[in-house]
């Protein structure tokens, strides 16, 4: 059967922007715009983009139990989390993988928001139902709402154009509901996907349009460029944010891929997945940055060599990055190979490519507040 591609609200501002539209995540959305990938890449390193996520999922959990169950189904702690932060996790199945990585905003004492990805939305909430208890109220949200991403150093003087700086938020992994923009109720969030400071506004789907030519005519003085998936992935590979069915699905655990500061084994509330984790011990391979010296890219899975000659494992993700100007990967290896410097060798369709094991991220805004976990 095949799969039905759906088109998000902004659908027609794309293509009426020459957007190449391709199939992703179940819509029909821009891979990238005129200028291409590289030009994109750099607006948003140097000045701001605009993005259209109106494909990912929003999940609301309401009731007296809703922070017990946004507990037991993920791996990071909820109730630390003050009315109008954001906090992210990944959410487990019982043999400690990853089922999905969100995020979860806390709207009221007893009202969250999880955003969920677009290519898991249908399997996370029949997960998240199959584990619902007590007096909690749990609704997909999806299909009414819309959410445009603002990012790049000048987000913050696009929105300043629109509302007063009262209401845009001011610390990273913060919120604002019911900001007025353009006549436009929207909830808005600074986080992003890219490395850089931004915003996510979340906005009822009928209101999406007039958003967007509010941000698009407010942004034009900022040098504004419209972008694309392309560079979505670019600019989160180059800031080493990992990607679901890359550098985690569900036979990879959390510790594994690096993000074990986002999983507390000694909450009191425990949660699914924590006695796998806890039965696993420390992890036997890890999530690396593999730089490539030799001509070639690497990209997702292909092997990653050992001097020695053996399979140490596979790379995740992995493109020619502009701003770096370098052919960069990420890649799940043995732990034993995992040292800053080693040499290592990644097999490119049947041709052993030499690079190196680098640091990640790859790219840091050092001036970017850390996000509380």
């Amino acid at each position: 059967m095949e799969e039905q591609i759906g088109k998000t609200p902004l659908y027609q501002k794309h293509v009426d922007n020459g957007g190449k539209m391709v199939p992703f995540a179940g819509y029909c959305l821009p891979v990238q715009y005129g200028l291409g990938v590289i030009a994109e890449h750099r607006a948003v390193r140097e000045g701001v983009g605009l993005f259209d996520v109106s494909h990912m999922g929003e999940v609301l959990f309401a009731g007296k139990d809703a922070l017990a169950n946004v507990e037991r189904l993920l791996c990071n702690e909820y109730g630390s989390l003050e009315v109008g932060r954001v906090r992210y996790s990944p959410m487990l199945n019982e043999r400690g993988g990853v089922v999905d990585d969100v995020l979860v905003y806390r709207r009221a004492e007893d009202e969250f928001w999880m955003v969920v990805n677009a290519s898991n939305r249908h399997k996370d909430v029949a997960h998240i139902l199959r584990e619902r208890f007590g007096d909690v109220r749990i609704v997909d949200q999806s299909d009414r709402i819309s959410q445009i991403a603002l990012q790049g150093p000048k987000a913050r003087d696009v929105l300043l154009a629109l509302v007063p700086e009262a209401r845009i938020p001011q610390k990273y992994y913060s919120f604002l509901s019911d900001v007025d923009i353009g006549g436009v109720t929207c909830l808005v969030s600074r986080t992003g996907y890219t490395g850089e400071d931004g915003f996510e506004l979340y906005v009822d789907a009928e209101d999406a349009e007039k958003l967007f030519d509010s941000l698009f005519q407010a942004g034009k003085p900022f040098g504004l460029t419209l972008c694309g998936l392309g560079c979505r992935d670019t600019l989160r590979l180059e800031a080493a944010m990992p990607l679901y069915g890359h550098e985690m699905d569900e036979d990879v655990s959390p510790l594994e891929t690096g993000l074990g500061a986002y999983v507390k084994l000694d909450k009191a509330e425990g949660f699914i997945g924590r006695a796998a984790l806890v039965a696993a011990g420390e992890p036997k391979r890890v999530r690396v940055g593999l730089r490539m010296l030799g001509r070639g890219i690497a990209r997702e899975h292909y092997p990653v060599i050992g001097n020695d000659g053996c399979t140490v494992g596979a790379t995740t993700s992995g493109t020619f990055i502009p701003t770096q100007d370098a052919a960069l990967a990420m890649a799940l290896i043995d732990k034993s190979y995992a040292a800053e410097g080693t040499s290592l060798w990644v097999d490119i369709r049947g041709r052993k490519t030499e690079c190196k094991v680098v640091p990640l991220p790859f790219y840091s805004r050092r001036r970017q507040p850390r996000a509380v976990i």
